[in-house]
């Protein structure tokens, strides 16, 4: 299989894992990412690594000990408020084994373990179509070159899927706007003291604010609105300031705590509305060419499992390939879609829970049966 040539478009964890752990398998990778270099743009926050699905992808691929490093085992607590800043529930344990890295500090350790050259860096790609004797050509830049296998890593909107299936990411009800509070310990204490060791919750009447601890003394503030619309249109153009003001009419009547945590962000980093694939997503198999993360299983971050799947599908993809048979890539398909099914129905609920009209209360009772089955 030395000649056998895999594509992998987009170089996120998803994959970035699955090139390393092809690589280690001796097959030939080529990542095609359209970001200049490793810190071209911002990679967003923290991410929990679970045991069997993240942390074992990142084992199988020899970066055991790279991930320890960066790993904090001491930032996986959990508050939820009300919207008067009450605290409901407060859990700032540190013995589970979900511990939090940086988005940043895991695509740089992936990164690092790959060959100079395997990463295309600046590498948009126009189009992919088919070759001969079965395989596909990607079009990048003017080039064309041809492959055995490409693999769509390429997020919400991929280009890939597209020609694998019909279906588009939908609009969820609800936009995110993304926050930065810099060296928070020293200069942003209430925030500090709000979030914990870990992130918080902050409940009411189809809107939330979200604090999350990242490494570095940075914290990540995300203000979440249930709107029919997503707000990216009205404001795309809107200065930080005009923005914060916005957020702070939906917040009146919020407790001080609350509203003064957004107003004394130090960034106001993006405005995210979330988009889902339909629930239970699959396409007919189509050989020379399959998905993985997002591009397959695109769903909201209120279930905590998208990296996790993403580098799951990456570690049990690599293992098809290393097999050599295109029937193995056919099977860990229907694998994948058996598995994100119930996760993704897990997102919709707990985005339809958490930002609802109840406020905190379906998100008070998850957290208390949380406990109780742990107990």
């Amino acid at each position: 299989m030395s000649q056998y040539r895999i594509a992998i478009i987009g170089g996120g964890p998803g994959g970035l894992t699955l090139a390393r752990l092809l690589h280690l398998g001796g097959l030939t990778v080529s990542v095609f990412e359209r970001d200049t270099h490793a810190d071209d743009r911002p990679q967003g926050g923290t991410l929990d690594l679970h045991a069997d699905t993240g942390q074992r992808a990142l084992r199988l691929a020899g970066l055991e000990r790279q991930f320890l490093a960066a790993a904090r085992y001491d930032d996986q607590g959990i508050r939820l408020y009300d919207s008067s800043g009450t605290l409901l529930f407060g859990d700032d344990e540190s013995d589970g084994d979900r511990p939090e890295v940086d988005r940043t500090a895991l695509r740089h350790m992936l990164i690092e373990s790959l060959p100079a050259g395997m990463i295309r860096w600046g590498t948009r790609v126009d189009r992919i179509e088919p070759g001969n004797d079965g395989r596909h050509d990607v079009i990048a830049g003017g080039v064309r070159e041809s492959f055995d296998l490409v693999v769509g890593a390429d997020g919400a909107w991929s280009k890939v899927r597209a020609l694998l299936s019909d279906a588009k990411p939908v609009y969820e009800g609800v936009t995110m706007v993304e926050l930065g509070f810099d060296d928070v310990d020293r200069r942003h204490p209430a925030v500090a003291a709000l979030t914990g060791r870990g992130k918080m919750f902050a409940l009411g009447d189809n809107r939330g604010l979200i604090l999350q601890r990242n490494g570095h003394a940075h914290i990540r503030g995300y203000f979440a609105l249930r709107t029919e619309q997503p707000w990216a249109p009205a404001l795309e153009d809107a200065t930080p300031d005009a923005i914060r003001h916005r957020i702070l009419e939906y917040l009146t009547g919020w407790g001080d705590a609350l509203t003064n945590a957004v107003w004394s962000a130090d960034t106001v980093i993006g405005v995210r509305p979330l988009y889902a694939l339909p629930v239970g997503h699959r396409w007919a198999h189509r050989p020379g060419m399959t998905l993985i993360g997002d591009a397959a299983h695109l769903m909201s971050p209120f279930g905590g499992e998208g990296v996790n799947l993403a580098m799951t599908d990456a570690a049990d993809l690599a293992a098809a390939l290393i097999q050599g048979d295109d029937a193995a890539v056919e099977r860990f398909e229907e694998a994948m879609a058996a598995r994100a099914a119930p996760a993704a129905d897990g997102a919709a609920q707990g985005l339809r829970h958490s930002i609802s009209p109840t406020g905190p209360a379906a998100a008070l009772a998850h957290f208390r049966e949380v406990m109780v089955a742990a107990a």
